[in-house]
């Protein structure tokens, strides 16, 4: 599959909600939804763009990927594929987001104190360990596959 990594400033739907998805079932979640699990920060955190560089420092806040999956879809899973609604995807693992980590992977839903506009991503998936690519950081999330 060949990825554009092409800018993309126009959200390709204006449904906001996302779905975490298992074999047995498919949740929708909302970002109302999301601001009831507990808010986490992670400061001095920048979204990657390959091919067109860094941005940032930023200060994005939202609810771990932790947290959301085991709030949905308690159990033990491999993995988590996080879907774009431009399809655009990224795989982690569980070993990743059950890691104890002061800056833990993030389904951002503002940044620098202020709700991100849906253009920005809405909810956003932060992988603080990324600095070279973009090929995990995914906004306009549309689902949350489990593995």
């Amino acid at each position: 599959m060949s990825l554009n990594h092409d800018p993309n400033p126009t959200p390709p739907t204006p449904d906001p909600t996302f779905h975490v998805v298992t074999p047995a079932d498919r949740d929708p979640v909302t970002v109302q939804a999301l601001r009831r699990l507990p808010v986490r920060e992670l400061p001095q955190s920048f979204i990657v763009s390959t091919g067109h560089g860094t941005s940032g420092p930023f200060a994005f806040a939202g609810v771990t990927l932790r947290d959301v999956i085991e709030a949905v879809a308690p159990g033990e899973w491999a993995a988590a594929e996080i879907v774009s609604a431009d399809g655009f995807a990224t795989r982690v693992t569980a070993n990743e987001w059950l890691a104890e980590t002061a800056r833990p992977i993030l389904l951002a839903y503002e940044i620098d104190g202020r709700p991100m506009s849906r253009e920005e991503g809405l909810v956003r998936l932060i992988v603080p360990t990324e600095t070279d690519e973009a090929l995990r950081q995914v906004k306009w999330i549309s689902e949350i596959r489990l593995l």
